[in-house]
C-alpha cells in the first residue's frame, strides 16, 4: 500500500506541458483622453459603489431589484454557471482513482455425467453442488497523469467555469444598465409628453382665436391655416412621443421580469438620480471589467488545452487492481485464507496516427492565438466605452448649459413675436416659427438631460461598477464552488 501511495503521488505531481500564461499586452493608453473635471478626486470609484448607492431614485432601485430577481435571461446565465461547474467537477474526478466495490453469491451444480459417470438406479446422474461467495474492492483503469494531460483537461474546465461566472456578472451589469437606461427614457418621455400637452392646449386656444379673428374679418385664412398647422404638428409630435414612451414601458416590463402586482415607490426629484464617480486609471479595467476577466479565463483554458494536446504524444499508463475475499462458505469469507487480489498495469502509445496529434496541438495553438486577439479587443472596447462616456459626461453638461440659454432666448422671442402680431407689426408666420422653435428647443433640452443620465449609467457600467459590492439574496450573484 505504501508503494501504491507513492505511485499515486508521483502521478498527481507529474510534468506539465502547458505554455506558461502571460497576460497579453493591453493595446491602450496609460490614461484616458479626457481629464477629470474639478472635484472628481473626492468622488468614489465605480467599483466601490454598489448599484444601490449609485442610483438615488427609489423607484429605479425597486425596478433593478425586481429585474435581478426575475429576469429570465439572467436566470439562463446563472444556469450556465451551474452547467460549467458540473462539467468541471466531472473532469476533476478523472484525476483521482475510482474505487468500486462489489459482492456476489452463487450456487452451482455440475453433473458427474460430463466425466463419464453413469446414472444411479433411479436414473439420476450424480453431480457436485457447491457455493461461491465473493466480496472485493478495486480500481479500474486509473491513468497515471505523468505528463499532465488529465490535469490540464481539468484546468481547462475550471477556467471555463470561471469564465461563465464572469459572463454572468457581465450580463448582470448589462441588465442593470438596460433597466436604468430604459427607465430614464421613460421619465424623459413623460416630461416630453407633459410639455407637448401644454403646448397643445396653447395651440388649440390659438386656433380658436384665429378662427374668431377670421370670422370677424380681422385676418385672412392664411393665419388661420398656419395656426391649424401649428396644432397638427404638436399633435403629431405628441403621438410620436407617446409611442416611444409606451414601447419603452413594454421593454422595461420584460427587463424587470414581467408585470408586477406590488406598486413601485414614487420617483425621486429630477436632479437626484445618480452619484458622481471617479473614472480611475485604465489599468483598473483589467481587474474590474467582467467581460475582460471572462476573456482572460477563456485564454487560460486554451493554454491548458495546449498542454493536454502536447501530453498526448507520451505514453498513457493505467493501473488496475482488486482486493477482496472468495470462499465456498459464507462463514469463511472473511478468513485470511480467503483473500483474493490482483494488480496490473498497461501502457498505450499510438505509433502512427497520420499527424492527428500534431494537428490537434496546432488547432489548440490557433485557438489560443484567436483568444489572445479577442482579449486585446475586449480591452480596447472597454477603453473605448469609458473614453466615450467621459467625453459624453463633459460635453452633455456643456450642451445642456447652452440649451438652457437657448430656451430662455427662444421664450423671449416667442413672447415678442406674439406681441408684435397682436399689435399688427408682424404676420402670423413669425409667431408660427417662434412657437415651433420654442417647442423644439424644449423637447431637445429634455432629451439631452435624459441622454446625460444614460451616459452616466454607461460610464458606471463601463468602469465595472459595483464589482466589490456585497450582493444580497435579491441578486445573489454566483454560487460558490
Amino acid at each position: 500500500m505504501r508503494k501504491l501511495s507513492l505511485v499515486l503521488v508521483a502521478a498527481l505531481s507529474g510534468c506539465n506541458f502547458a505554455p506558461q500564461y502571460r497576460e497579453p499586452v493591453a493595446p491602450v493608453s496609460a490614461s484616458f483622453p479626457v481629464p477629470p473635471p474639478a472635484g472628481e478626486a473626492s468622488a468614489p470609484l465605480a467599483t466601490e459603489l454598489g448599484w444601490r448607492e449609485f442610483f438615488l431614485d427609489p423607484r429605479l432601485r425597486a425596478l433593478i431589484e425586481r429585474g435581478l430577481e426575475q429576469n429570465r435571461d439572467l436566470a439562463q446565465a446563472y444556469a450556465r454557471i451551474d452547467q460549467a461547474r458540473a462539467q468541471y467537477r466531472i473532469q476533476e474526478t478523472q484525476r483521482l482513482p475510482t474505487l468500486e466495490g462489489n459482492a456476489g453469491a452463487t450456487r452451482s451444480r455440475q453433473p458427474l455425467g460430463l466425466g463419464g459417470a453413469l446414472p444411479d438406479d433411479s436414473g439420476v446422474t450424480p453431480g457436485i453442488e457447491f457455493s461461491q461467495y465473493t466480496a472485493n474492492v478495486g480500481v479500474s483503469a486509473f491513468e497515471l497523469d505523468l505528463w499532465g494531460r488529465v490535469r490540464n483537461l481539468s484546468e481547462g474546465q475550471r477556467q471555463r467555469y470561471l469564465a461563465s461566472v464572469e459572463g454572468a456578472r457581465a450580463f448582470r451589469l448589462s441588465l442593470i444598465a438596460q433597466i436604468a437606461s430604459t427607465y430614464f427614457t421613460i421619465r424623459g418621455g413623460e416630461e416630453r409628453i407633459r410639455l407637448a400637452e401644454q403646448s397643445l392646449e396653447g395651440r388649440r386656444e390659438g386656433v380658436r382665436i384665429a378662427r374668431m379673428r377670421l370670422d370677424a374679418g380681422v385676418t385672412s385664412t392664411v393665419d388661420h391655416d398656419q395656426a391649424v398647422l401649428l396644432l397638427t404638428q404638436a399633435e403629431t409630435e405628441l403621438a410620436d412621443i407617446q409611442r416611444i414612451t409606451e414601447q419603452a414601458r413594454n421593454l422595461l416590463e420584460v427587463l424587470a421580469g414581467g408585470p408586477q402586482a406590488t406598486p413601485l415607490p414614487p420617483s425621486g426629484p429630477r436632479g437626484e438620480q445618480v452619484r458622481d464617480i471617479d473614472a480611475g486609471l485604465p489599468s483598473a479595467l483589467l481587474a474590474n471589467r467582467p467581460d475582460i476577466l471572462q476573456a482572460e479565463h477563456n485564454l487560460r483554458a486554451a493554454n491548458a488545452d495546449i498542454g493536454a494536446a502536447r501530453a498526448a504524444f507520451f505514453p498513457t499508463i493505467s493501473l488496475t487492481g482488486t482486493f477482496g475475499f472468495a470462499s465456498a462458505a459464507l462463514g469463511n469469507l472473511a478468513n485470511s485464507g480467503s483473500e483474493a487480489w490482483s494488480f496490473g498495469g498497461g501502457l498505450n502509445l499510438p505509433i502512427f496516427d497520420w499527424g492527428r496529434r500534431q494537428a490537434q496541438v496546432r488547432l489548440n495553438e490557433a485557438q489560443a492565438a484567436e483568444l489572445t486577439a479577442a482579449y486585446q479587443r475586449t480591452v480596447q472596447g472597454a477603453f473605448l466605452e469609458v473614453s466615450d462616456a467621459l467625453v459624453g459626461r463633459r460635453r452633455y453638461a456643456d450642451q445642456i448649459a447652452s440649451q438652457i440659454r437657448t430656451l430662455e432666448a427662444q421664450q423671449r422671442l416667442a413672447r415678442t413675436a406674439r406681441l408684435r402680431y397682436d399689435n399688427g407689426i408682424a404676420i402670423y408666420l413669425e409667431v408660427l416659427d417662434a412657437e415651433r422653435n420654442l417647442f423644439s428647443v424644449g423637447q431637445q433640452l429634455i432629451q439631452l438631460r435624459a441622454a446625460e443620465l444614460q451616459n452616466a449609467v454607461s460610464l458606471y457600467t463601463a468602469l465595472g461598477g459595483g464589482s466589490f459590492e456585497q450582493t444580497g439574496q435579491a441578486d445573489a450573484g454566483v454560487p460558490e464552488m
